[in-house]
């Protein structure tokens, strides 16, 4: 059954339950079928291109959206509203998009969208009556159903295509893996235009059946007041944000005792992170593994499960391998790539033939440029990336291990490392750090606390103090933002 049909059938069979609660309004099943047909009908009026943008915020009229450009065969490709000017600009373009279903104070926080796009307002559309008809698409499984652009960790954003079978080849490996039910609510923030919050958020509650319960913003005080109210039993989110919710004020014991799967993806989770959320509210984040091309969720650390620093096994139906820089398949506790195999691997990128070329190996794995290792178990631990590893003096170092170093301080909130230029190491390591509040920077002190925990080599020759470390759009720090020239804001 197609992924259309399949949660059109699931609203159907539960149009009185509210399948999604959001800063604006409760959305029941049947409203939400109806809402996506009006929307269908506006979307048909205004274009006949193939591909639809979606500027919207975390919210359940996100899915009506969806909904309504799949009901017509079109392709959505949810724009990032965080983006500057000139990427969304790019994206509009390359996506070769002329309309965009949005809602007003969207577009007074993203800005105008280029002269030649019409907008389509959610908000001055009649929902009222029946829904008008519109020419029924049905697409096959082989078809884009989304296209993804990332956030571009170098050069412009490309975009990634995932299909029909794609998204739901991954929604089921997550329900058979972790045995997601209609009884379950889910509690999240990350936007629906990330693949974590698409996937995750978004599908995979409206094709199970369950609540999801939406917030435009991640506020640490009103997602504890939304968890106390709803008791959501999952909350998926990035280590930022569990961060935040254990340094909050109000935060209370039991104000997540609800809780069943609390999982952490997009970054490393800090042991600091880890350990005060437990301490807080006695809950262990597991974490999770993905990428934007795998639709995303490859690993899934269960609860029962939990290993300090895994992401678990790889889920059903995705094969994984950890390969050397000489292409050999390598053995348990041995860094390497990590390349994947499964139905949810994207087909390729859009409009980049080369790039997609490049991106599969001759066993057709996926290249994630991610290194990592692997357990005797099965059991993957993410070592950082391939290209942020750094040379000193011969020696190969990932900033994640210095940066892990460096979050255990009392004062550090979060931090990043890159290396730069040494005329006689070949690169040294650079650190900034965002401080926890009230604390004061003290270089001297933190090169020491690295000095106790790190080889010499490793230690960085400097470290410099941000208000804030730069973040993308789901909140994960951007190390490429971060230059030689960047200089402490104390």
């Amino acid at each position: 059954m197609k992924l259309y049909d399949r949660i059109r059938r699931t609203l159907l069979r539960r149009p009185f339950f509210e399948i999604a609660i959001d800063d604006y309004r409760r959305w029941r099943g049947f409203g939400m079928l109806y809402a996506s047909a009006h929307l269908a009908k506006a979307i048909e009026a205004t274009t006949d291109r193939p591909r639809i943008g979606v500027m919207l915020p975390t919210s359940g009229l996100f899915p009506v959206a969806l909904l309504a450009a799949w009901r017509l065969g079109r392709t959505v490709v949810p724009l990032n509203y965080l983006l500057s000017k000139e990427d969304l600009a790019f994206v509009i373009d390359d996506a070769e998009l002329d309309a965009v279903v949005t809602v007003g104070p969207m577009l007074d926080f993203a800005g105008p969208l280029p002269d030649h796009v019409k907008v389509i307002a959610t908000e001055k559309i009649s929902y009222k009556g029946l829904p008008p008809r519109t020419r029924r698409v049905r697409m096959k499984d082989d078809e884009p159903a989304v296209i993804l652009y990332t956030s571009g960790t170098s050069g412009r954003p490309k975009g990634v295509i995932l299909t029909v079978d794609n998204l739901s080849s991954n929604i089921d490996q997550i329900v058979e893996w972790v045995h997601f039910n209609r009884r379950d609510v889910m509690l999240g923030v990350l936007p629906q235009f990330h693949s974590f919050g698409l996937t995750v958020l978004t599908l995979m509650p409206l094709t199970v059946g369950c609540r999801s319960v939406y917030a435009a913003k991640f506020m640490p005080k009103k997602i504890l007041q939304l968890a106390r109210k709803h008791q959501p039993t999952a909350m998926v989110g990035i280590p930022s944000m569990f961060n935040a919710l254990r340094l909050a004020k109000s935060a209370k014991r039991d104000d997540l005792a609800s809780l069943r799967f609390t999982v952490a993806g997009g970054e490393p989770l800090p042991d600091a992170v880890s350990d005060g959320f437990f301490e807080t509210f006695g809950i262990r984040i597991c974490e999770g593994y993905g990428l934007t091309e795998t639709s995303p969720c490859t690993n899934w650390c269960r609860p029962e499960e939990f290993r300090p620093h895994k992401v678990g096994k790889a889920m059903p139906g995705i094969e994984e391998r950890i390969v050397g820089e000489g292409g050999e398949i390598l053995g348990p506790e041995q860094d390497g790539e990590i390349r994947i195999k499964g139905p949810n691997v994207m087909p390729g990128y859009f409009k980049r033939p080369e790039e997609t070329a490049a991106a599969f190996d001759e066993d057709g794995f996926f290249r994630t440029g991610d290194m990592g290792r692997m357990d005797a178990d099965g059991f993957l631990s993410i070592t950082g990336r391939i290209k942020e590893m750094l040379i000193i003096g011969g020696e190969n170092v990932f900033p994640r291990e210095i940066e892990e170093v460096l979050d255990q301080h009392p004062a550090v909130k979060s931090s990043a490392v890159i290396g730069v230029a040494d005329k006689s190491r070949g690169e040294v390591a650079l650190a900034f750090v965002e401080l926890v509040d009230d604390a004061e920077f003290d270089d001297m002190a933190l090169r020491s606390h690295c000095r106790e925990r790190l080889a010499q080599f490793k230690v960085p020759r400097e470290i410099r103090c941000l208000k804030e470390l730069p973040r993308n759009a789901t909140g994960k720090i951007v190390r490429r933002s971060l230059t030689s020239e960047t200089s402490s804001d104390v």
